[in-house]
């Protein structure tokens, strides 16, 4: 490594190196890369010995009556399975909150604070209240005949309501399914249906910036689409009255007009006002869900209730000052948004209260992280790059910010319990400075137990490209100081303001439409998003790709996915680059979508003079 960068200047190479603060060491966990390196060979040699001694900080009803640590990574070898501490009974919940109260005397300091979209509209709650509105929520739920192992949707928006659902679900063992707020109702029904979710939580509304949402109206529609699918109902559907609630205060004319079903819509407000303030624990085996994400969630995009530009730009840094703010955790999508306005909005503001930066949801650019560095943490704090999938229930790689020296762009060193390795396509293991497939070889506690109700996906997903490792689908780079730098996405995923999408489930929204005969859907560099969706079209005889067209298009896969997957450029390709045996050639596609001429060797092609013709059609404004 080279000596330390110069805190002034904008760009960096792979060879700059910034140093953490002496001072961030007095407090930390890991205080210096020596003792990182300690900790990390225990946790990988001797597992069940560094696990055991972080488990004795939480309360356990009863101890692991089976091993501590048990899996199977290679499906040649049977069934894929991960199990820590089995037998363990706990609640996590009761550890979150109750031992705060009860052990630690915190039952009054600030658990949480929230901010509505109007800076005025906020909220201090105590660990205290936490508790009592947790315990309603879980009664109001127990009540209604939620039980152990229910599966809880929940489309909330970023309000205080998600926060007393989640922990009431952990509370009484009921799953909850989080499905977030921006997207659409044939995603909602979706993710209701794969789950079999028999209640569902949701809002009435809620603004962003001067918007405002009728979740409710994409919530009813979702409710209609279980019904026409699969004949499926809710038992409940429980309302927030969060936006009429904000009106009311704001003296604002504007009224939300909601439709209402009165076999099975509740107003939240009603269940919670009689509802008891104190709930025992459902104490549960570690073992047992908690919780069923989807991986197409959204990381990387900036989930206030709001916007983080709204009413001004500079609502971060106000919030930062605000609340005296140690530690800010963002997306490089959002970085990159903010960087448009410049340096002066951050200048209004105090920000002396930071200590950490972090970065979360996609790899960040040199560019990018100078900026979040140099301006935000005022060239003093550390930029912990988080690496992480919904997969793996935590970080795997990640700086540790008094300990490592960082290099921008770089996600560092792996986490605790975490051996990565990096493949080629034949499986072969590649030492030293290389880049391939990024894979682990053994668990860790967080890390998914397999996908709801198909556990043979989760196998051929995860498992059965390269028996023995878990396959994250990434590629990543290790440099010659064996740091490691995430390239991308290296199987059908397109990774757009840290949402991950399909591409096969854009390309299948696509040609849902009548004038759609095919269509290859890659990514494209942005400045702002990361990567951007662009389209590949081969249309139906009698149809054009007009300007109407196009935008049909793009609202219909708005409709059936999210606007996250809106397409960025629709391109007319009156046939693909495809193999003899049929296969679209992506890599010629994303080589297109760039005005990238160096194609290599495309000497498979079936018609090898299609790239040509779609060359010279290129969406003009991708030029």
């Amino acid at each position: 490594m080279v000596p330390e960068s110069e805190p002034g200047k904008s760009t960096a190479t792979e060879d700059h190196v910034f140093y953490p603060p002496p001072e961030l060491r007095t407090d930390a966990h890991v205080p210096d890369l020596e003792t990182y390196k300690t900790m990390y060979k225990k946790s990988v040699e001797k597992p069940e010995e560094f696990w055991s001694e972080l488990a004795k900080e939480f309360y356990w009803k009863s101890s692991p009556t089976g091993k501590f640590l048990d899996y199977n990574f290679d499906v040649t070898k049977g069934k894929i399975y991960v199990k820590f501490m089995e037998g363990a009974i706990t609640n996590i919940c009761y550890n979150i909150i109750d031992r705060n109260i009860t052990e630690k005397n915190l039952g009054d300091k600030i658990a949480y604070f929230w901010e509505g979209n109007d800076p005025n509209d906020c909220l201090r709650i105590s660990y205290k209240d936490l508790l009592k509105h947790v315990c309603k929520c879980a009664n109001v739920l127990k009540k209604l005949g939620v039980k152990k192992g229910d599966r809880v949707a929940v489309y909330l928006p970023m309000i205080p309501e998600l926060l007393y659902t989640m922990l009431a679900c952990a509370r009484i063992g009921a799953v909850h399914s989080i499905v977030f707020a921006g997207f659409s109702a044939e995603s909602l029904c979706d993710r209701i249906l794969d789950s079999q979710c028999a209640y569902l939580i949701t809002a009435d509304g809620f603004f962003r910036g001067e918007k405002m949402v009728n979740l409710k109206q994409i919530a009813d529609e979702a409710l209609e689409k279980c019904r026409d699918k699969e004949n499926f109902a809710v038992k409940a559907c429980i309302v927030v009255k969060h936006l009429g609630t904000r009106l009311k205060k704001m003296n604002n004319c504007n009224q939300l007009q909601i439709s209402w079903n009165s076999d099975t819509d509740l107003w939240w407000h009603d269940l919670m006002a009689n509802a008891a303030e104190v709930c025992e624990p459902e104490w549960l085996s570690v073992e047992d869900p908690l919780f069923i994400l989807y991986t197409s969630g959204s990381t990387g995009k900036p989930k206030f209730e709001g916007i983080p530009v709204y009413p001004q730009v500079d609502r971060f840094w106000e919030i930062i000052e605000k609340y005296k703010v140690t530690t800010f955790y963002t997306a490089p999508t959002a970085i990159r948004m903010l960087m448009k306005y410049g340096e002066e909005p951050v200048k209004k503001h105090n920000l002396k209260s930071l200590k950490i930066l972090g970065s979360v949801g996609e790899p960040i650019n040199p560019e990018a992280w100078m900026w979040y560095y140099r301006f935000i943490g005022n060239s003093r704090c550390p930029i912990v790059d988080t690496f992480w999938q919904t997969e793996t229930g935590g970080h795997v790689m990640t700086p540790l910010p008094a300990a490592f020296p960082l290099k921008p762009g770089s996600a560092t060193l792996p986490f605790f319990g975490v051996v990565p390795a990096l493949l080629n396509e034949h499986g072969e293991e590649l030492l030293g400075e290389a880049e391939g497939y990024l894979v682990f070889s053994q668990p860790w506690p967080s890390l998914m137990r397999t996908i709801y109700g198909n556990h043979e996906r989760f196998e051929s997903t995860y498992f059965r490209k390269f028996p023995g490792f878990y396959v994250t689908g990434d590629g990543c780079r290790r440099d010659k100081d064996g740091y490691y730098w995430i390239t991308g996405r290296i199987d059908d995923m397109l990774n757009v303001s840290g949402h991950l999408l399909s591409t096969a489930e854009v390309e299948s929204a696509l040609t849902e439409h009548l004038a759609v005969a095919e269509a290859a859907v890659v990514s494209r560099p942005h400045p702002v998003k990361g990567e951007c969706l662009y389209c590949f079209v081969t249309l139906r005889d009698g149809h054009d790709l007009t300007d109407a067209l196009t935008t049909e298009l793009r609202a219909h896969v708005r409709e059936k996915i999210g606007p996250i997957a809106s397409p960025d450029f629709i391109q007319s390709a009156p046939g693909l680059p495809k193999t003899r045996s049929g296969k679209i050639m992506r890599r010629v596609l994303r080589q297109i979508a760039r005005n990238e001429r160096d194609l290599g060797d495309i000497s498979t092609l079936a018609d090898p003079s299609i790239v040509e013709v779609l060359f010279s059609q290129r969406c003009q404004a991708a030029a």
